[in-house]
C-alpha cells in the first residue's frame, strides 16, 4: 500500500487541488480525493500520477528522502545563491509627480544624488557577493536625473570585475527603470552599447498615463511614449510596468490596447504598494483586494483573447507564477519566494550610502523608518550588512513553511509574503492574516490561473508560451 508525502489541498469547484514542497500541483475529482485519505486502492493511472508527482510513495521513509532530497535542494536553489539583486537608488529627484510614488520633487541638491565615491563603494560590497550572475538595477526618483552616476557605475563595475580572478567574475545584466522623459541620443547610444535593460511605466492610454502619472506643465504620455518608440527604433530591450489605481478598474481594456498598440510583448499587472504618496492617497486611489482581483481577472481574459487572435501578450505577474505551476522552476523573483529576497536576494543602495534590505526597505525610510536600514557602505562591510540580526531576523519572518498563516495554504509553494508591508500594517514582521491585503490578491491570481489550467486548454498552450 502506498504512503502519502505532506500535501496542502482546497476545494476547487467539483475537485480538490492538491500541491506539495515540491511545487508540484494535481486537481483529483472528490472520490478519490476520499480514498487518498483513507489509504483506499485508487485507479492506476490516478496513482502513477499521483506518485510521479511525490503525493505519495512506495519506498521506505528513509529511501523516500534520500532519493528526493536533491529534487527539493533544486526546487529552493536561490537558497545557495548569494546576494544577485543589486538597487542603485542614484537619485531621490524625480520630475514626475506620482500619484503613488514615494520619491520626492525634483530638485538641484547634491545630496539627493549619489556621489561617485558612494557609487564605488556600493559597486564593492555588490562585487563582494559569491554570486555568479548579478542584476545592476538603477533607480530613483528618476534615475536619468544622474545620468553621469549611472555612466560611472556601468564602466567602474566592468573595470572591477574585469580585475577579480576567474573563479570569482560575474555576469552582470544592467537595468534602468525610468519614466525616459529625459533620454536623449546620448544616454540611448549608451544604453545600446552596454546592452542595458529598460523598464518604464505604462498606466494605460494618455488620459490615464497623465491623471496616474503627471508630468508638471509637460505631457508625460508624450514625454514617455515618445522616447519608448525611439528605443524601440534601436532594438534596445525595453519593457513596462503598470501600476493599477481605482482609475485604472474599468479601463482594463483601453489599457491592453495600449499596450498592443505600442507594439509591447508584456504587461505586468501590479496592484498599488500601499507605502509612499500611494499611502497619502489611498481614499483616492486604493481599492479592495476583491476590486483588484476582478480587475485582474477581466484584463487577463482579455489578454488571453488577444493571444488567441495571434497577437503575443505575455502577462508578467503570471508568467512567474506559470514557471512554478507548470514548469515547476522557480524564477527567482524576490517578492514571490520563501523565503523573500531581502538582504539575501537583493540589497538597495540609497544616494546617501545607506544599505537596505529592499527596495520596499528603502520607501518605509521615506516615511520616516528606518527598520529595515542595515548599514552605510562609507562604514560598514558587506559581511556586517549580511550577517547582522535583522537580515537573520526578515528571512525567518519570510518563510511561508513557518508562518501560521500560510503553511497550511495551497499556493505556499508558489507564494511569497513581504515583511516590510506586513510591518507597516502590522508592526510584526510575519504575515498576520489570510484577509491581508496581498495575501487575499495572491490568492486570488492564483485561483484564477487555476481555473485556465483546469478548464481552458487553448489557454493553457498559450501558458506554455509563456513560459
Amino acid at each position: 500500500m502506498y504512503k502519502k508525502y505532506y500535501f496542502n489541498f482546497k476545494e476547487f469547484n467539483n475537485d480538490y487541488l492538491l500541491t506539495n514542497d515540491f511545487g508540484f500541483n494535481i486537481f483529483l475529482p472528490k472520490r478519490f480525493f476520499a480514498k487518498l485519505i483513507k489509504n483506499e486502492n485508487l485507479p492506476f493511472k490516478v496513482l502513477n500520477e499521483l506518485e510521479l508527482k511525490k503525493f505519495v510513495y512506495f519506498d521506505t521513509d528513509e529511501d523516500f528522502v534520500k532519493y528526493n532530497y536533491d529534487k527539493l535542494i533544486e526546487y529552493k536553489s536561490y537558497l545557495n545563491e548569494s546576494t544577485c539583486l543589486h538597487i542603485f537608488v542614484v537619485s531621490k529627484n524625480c520630475n514626475y509627480s506620482c500619484l503613488y510614488c514615494q520619491a520626492g520633487k525634483l530638485n538641484n541638491k547634491r545630496d539627493c544624488l549619489m556621489d561617485l565615491n558612494i557609487a564605488k563603494k556600493a559597486v564593492d560590497v555588490a562585487l563582494e557577493t559569491t554570486a555568479k550572475n548579478v542584476s545592476f538595477e538603477f533607480q530613483g526618483g528618476e534615475p536619468l536625473t544622474n545620468f553621469e552616476i549611472i555612466r560611472q557605475i556601468v564602466n567602474y563595475s566592468k573595470e572591477r570585475n574585469s580585475g577579480l580572478a576567474d573563479e570569482q567574475k560575474k555576469n552582470i545584466t544592467y537595468n534602468i527603470v525610468s519614466n525616459l522623459s529625459l533620454l536623449n541620443n546620448e544616454i540611448i547610444n549608451f544604453i545600446s552599447e552596454n546592452n542595458i535593460y529598460v523598464c518604464t511605466s505604462i498606466d494605460g492610454n494618455r488620459e490615464l498615463q497623465n491623471l496616474n502619472r503627471p508630468y508638471p506643465k509637460n505631457d508625460s504620455y508624450d514625454a514617455t511614449t515618445k522616447n519608448l518608440k525611439k528605443l524601440q527604433k534601436q532594438k534596445i530591450n525595453v519593457s513596462a510596468l503598470l501600476t493599477t489605481t481605482r482609475y485604472s478598474l474599468k479601463r482594463y481594456k483601453s489599457i491592453v490596447d495600449e499596450y498592443v498598440s505600442l507594439n509591447l510583448d508584456r504587461i505586468s499587472i501590479r496592484p498599488l504598494t500601499n507605502l509612499g504618496k500611494a499611502n497619502v492617497n489611498w481614499s483616492e486611489i486604493g481599492y479592495t483586494a476583491e476590486e483588484f482581483v476582478n480587475f485582474y481577472k477581466n484584463a487577463l481574459d482579455y489578454i488571453i483573447k488577444i493571444n488567441k487572435k495571434g497577437y503575443r501578450l505575455v502577462e508578467g505577474m503570471a508568467s512567474i507564477f506559470l514557471s512554478k505551476i507548470i514548469n515547476n522552476e522557480d524564477p527567482n523573483y524576490m517578492e514571490l519566494r520563501s523565503p523573500c529576497g531581502a538582504a539575501f536576494g537583493q540589497l538597495a543602495y540609497y544616494y546617501d550610502g545607506n544599505v537596505f534590505t529592499c527596495d520596499e526597505g528603502r520607501m518605509l525610510f521615506e516615511m520616516g523608518d528606518s527598520k529595515f536600514l542595515l548599514g552605510n557602505v562609507t562604514k560598514d562591510s558587506r559581511d556586517a550588512i549580511i550577517n547582522s540580526s535583522f537580515a537573520s531576523e526578515v528571512c525567518k519572518a519570510s518563510c511561508l513553511e513557518c508562518s501560521h498563516v500560510c503553511h497550511s495554504c495551497v499556493y505556499m509553494p508558489y507564494c511569497g509574503t513581504c515583511p516590510v508591508l506586513n510591518y507597516s500594517n502590522t508592526n510584526q514582521l510575519t504575515p498576520y492574516s489570510k484577509s491581508d491585503f496581498r495575501c487575499k490578491i495572491n490568492m486570488g491570481i492564483l485561483d484564477t490561473l487555476f481555473w485556465y489550467i483546469k478548464n481552458d486548454k487553448n489557454a493553457l498552450k498559450i501558458f506554455y508560451t509563456w513560459i
